[in-house]
């Protein structure tokens, strides 16, 4: 990332604008739209970034094994306080700068000089190492990113090329992309004057809290854009043309299938393949309907000593800081523990001392290095019990009366819902069960010291717990399974287990090698699955062309009727011949006319009662039926047959017929019998669900019922064909799963046995979080109801 000759001269000069810049009316006015929408977005996450940087160094100095470190993190944190203010106007006044030079030519590169005296050692110089670090760093951040923006940030790069009236650009030189972002971070991170570390950090809460939305940036200016004009029909896959009758007009609201009312948009489809869910808002759910609160007073009493405020969590309400948060979720836990006290269970009571944290980390630091002792046949340990059994050891070296402060007390009570709600969406007896056990101490440990667990969008101990639930989640079945995942997993939480002391750093590294392994087995499963699609898309092209076969001999029979016998030869084995010259030639080749016109011939030739025999069209007939596959004697009857109008062989007629029904025709397979069922018309819910089926992207999951126990299994959506409906489904591995028809795959839709996995609803750890809410707020059931309209999975 380091800049170049023609950038350092750039930043010489004075910023440009939008409002300075040479621009073409529409051009100027569409890049500020961008800019507005790009400061927007950027401000908040920058915010955020900021928070958790200020976050972490006052943590670091908590932890400070020196005084002198301990100084020196406090000057940090007092450097960030002070300048924080000048970073995202700096930088947002940058992003406008380079969107303004978005039409200035590119500086070519500088050419080396020949040095004038090789011998002048002392004219060579060596890159700093502060700055080595710095574009290492900001460098794997922007690739990193460009490798995951994908085909939206391609498409942005085409339309700022429309912008720039020049090709499309790359990501690495595209104004607003993941390296501009990265270059103009350094140059404004500057002004905060921190140290090495200092800045290394804030690069990674900027990679954490601004480069992992940065999809979704991309995704609005790609609609703003297109909205504006701008290549508005733009798009990855091609045009899908509709079938005659199907209704152009949307869904009625309320309809099964319909859109969402205004004001509420449907849920996006979830694509991604295993492990790849889009995180959901822990947050938003919480805080729906709560008054805004002010925010904490400075010193804050917890467990009997003051601590510093904590800034705001990244996913918490601006205003509202993560005590208070903390405290509604605290709120709605008394609530629900109220109603149970009047329906009969045991009030809590208190204790006569309450443990300080440094007795409580301690206690279970003592547990995690002892793995759980279970018996054959005994049931697993809960995380109840692992609160029941540090109570015990610390009671043994404080007394009996000693017990948790309200707020640890509640930290695992809901780690015990949760891991209830986790333990459901788990296989009884997979792998995955055994490792969520041993992770329960190093997740307690963590949710304890840091009441952020359930506050921020995302905990690297959530991460992890997240994965290893998703390994033996019960939408998977047999095939799914990942031997080689398990034992990786096993390795992670091994090393969980060992290392953790108080240090999130661990869950990441650990959580980072199976996302390592999740994109390894997602870039196979896509080779896999681009094979079973090709294969479907050919057998989609042989039916076409079959149905193109037919269309052509029923259009040069013209209603005449042949003998019935000269009828089942043009249905099967002319038709075949027809059906293998479109396929290898097309229907506008010479091969093609000349299939179409000998198709004329032979109807002209077979209706007339004295028609002469053709040699020139048995001879050519003749070739066409062995280059099908048919043996010589077959080709050389069938020939004369349709070539003379007399039909003076009758002794081998039976014969011929026999070895006609007895041959495999082109495309002749598993699904012949399916395309003869006759189904009764569609109702309005089952044709909601087909025109709603039409419109989805290639990739959606789909969760099918597989009993009457409510078992769901998930297969993903890989492709389906506009002219024959059918649709081939996929595991989490790219392997074959089944194939159905759009119009059967409505029906199960329709009757509530199929349901589409939408990104809110992906991830394990998020359908168990939403499950724990609703059990706080005195919703009835751990598995939430499907959508309005029966087609969306809405829990877990």
């Amino acid at each position: 990332m380091s800049p170049s000759p023609h950038t350092a001269a750039r930043r010489d000069a004075p910023p440009t604008t939008l409002a300075s810049a040479a621009l073409p009316p529409r051009v100027r006015h569409l890049l500020g739209a961008v800019n507005a929408l790009a400061a927007q977005y950027l401000s908040t996450s920058l915010e955020l970034a900021l928070n958790e940087l200020e976050r972490q160094l006052f943590k670091q100095a908590e932890r400070a094994r020196s005084s002198q470190h301990q100084a020196e993190c406090f000057a940090e944190l007092q450097y960030l306080r002070q300048h924080r203010a000048d970073l995202i106007p700096r930088y947002l006044a940058a992003l406008e700068a380079e969107l303004a030079r978005l039409r200035e030519a590119p500086m070519p590169e500088a050419p080396a000089e020949e040095p004038e005296d090789p011998l002048q050692y002392q004219r060579l110089t060596l890159v700093e190492d502060t700055d080595l670090d710095r574009d290492i760093v900001l460098r794997e951040i922007a690739r990193h990113q460009a490798q995951r923006g994908g085909t939206p940030l391609l498409l942005l790069g085409q339309r700022f090329g429309v912008l720039a009236a020049r090709p499309a650009f790359d990501p690495e030189r595209l104004p607003i992309g993941p390296f501009a972002l990265c270059r103009i971070l350094r140059e404004a991170g500057e002004s905060l004057r921190m140290n090495l570390d200092s800045q290394l950090l804030l690069y990674r809460m900027f990679e954490r809290q601004v480069m992992d939305r940065y999809g979704e940036l991309v995704g609005r200016l790609n609609t703003l854009l297109a909205h504006e004009g701008v290549l508005p029909g733009l798009a990855y896959l091609p045009y899908r043309p509709r079938t005659a009758g199907q209704s152009r007009r949307p869904a009625r609201p309320g309809a099964p299938g319909a859109p969402g009312t205004a004001g509420t948009p449907r849920p996006r489809p979830l694509t991604g393949w295993q492990g790849q869910g889009h995180r959901s808002d822990w947050n938003g759910a919480l805080l729906a309907g709560l008054p805004e609160a002010p925010q904490a007073p400075p010193g804050v009493v917890e467990g009997g000593a003051a601590t510093a405020a904590a800034p705001a969590s990244p996913g918490a309400r601006p205003g509202l800081p993560e005590q208070a948060v903390f405290g509604a979720l605290q709120g709605m836990l008394s609530a629900h523990r109220q109603a149970n006290t009047a329906g009969g269970a045991t009030p809590r009571q208190a204790p006569g001392r309450i443990l300080p944290l440094d007795a409580v980390t301690n206690a279970l630091g003592t547990l995690q290095s002892a793995p759980p002792a279970r018996l054959p046949g005994k049931r697993r340990r809960t995380m109840d019990d692992l609160h029941h059994s540090m109570l015990e050891h610390v009671r043994q070296s404080h007394g009996p009366e000693a017990g948790l402060s309200q707020e640890h007390s509640d930290t695992f009570e809901l780690l015990g819902m949760l891991y209830r709600e986790i333990g459901r969406e788990v296989h009884r007896n997979a792998p995955a069960q055994d490792l969520l056990e041993r992770l329960q101490v190093p997740v307690a440990r963590a949710a304890v010291q840091d009441r952020s667990f359930f506050v921020r969008d995302q905990h690297p101990a959530r991460e992890l717990l997240n994965s290893v639930a998703e390994s033996g989640a019960t939408w998977l079945a047999d095939d799914d399974a990942d031997p080689q995942l398990v034992q990786r997993l096993e390795r992670a939480v091994d090393r969980v287990v060992e290392e953790y002391d108080g240090d999130e750093a661990v869950f990441e590294r650990a959580n980072r090698e199976v996302q390592e392994h999740h994109r390894a087995q997602a870039r196979k499963a896509e080779v896999g699955e681009r094979r079973q699609v090709e294969a479907a898309r050919g057998r989609d092209r042989l039916e076409t062309a079959k149905h193109r076969a037919a269309e052509a001999i029923a259009a040069r029979l013209g209603g005449r009727k042949p003998p019935q016998f000269v009828q089942a030869l043009l249905g099967q084995a002319w038709a075949d011949v027809l059906t293998l010259t479109a396929l290898r030639h097309g229907e506008d080749s010479p091969e093609w006319r000349e299939r179409d016109e000998a198709t004329s011939r032979i109807v002209e030739i077979t209706c007339a009662p004295d028609a002469p025999a053709d040699p020139a069209l048995a001879g050519q007939i003749d070739t066409a039926l062995r280059q099908v596959g048919y043996h010589a004697d077959e080709a050389s009857a069938i020939s004369r047959r349709l070539s003379r109008s007399e039909d003076d062989e009758t002794t081998s007629r039976t014969e011929l017929t026999a070895k006609l029904k007895a041959r495999t025709r082109l495309g002749e397979g598993e699904q012949a019998e399916a395309r003869g069922a006759h189904l009764p018309p569609r109702s309005d819910g089952e044709q909601a669900c087909y025109e709603r089926l039409r419109t989805l992207p290639f990739g959606t999951w789909f969760e099918f019922v597989s009993n009457q126990q409510g078992d769901v299994r998930r297969q993903r959506l890989s492709w389906y064909s506009p002219v024959t409906d059918n649709a081939l489904f996929v595991n989490a591995r790219g392997h074959k799963v089944g194939e159905h028809s759009l119009d059967a795959l409505a029906r199960l839709m329709a009757q509530g046995q199929a349901r589409i996995v939408t990104e809110d609803r992906g991830r394990l750890i998020d359908r168990a979080w939403h499950a724990t809410l609703r059990t706080l707020r005195g919703l009835a059931g751990g598995r939430a109801a499907p959508s309005a309209d029966g087609t969306e999975v809405g829990g877990a």
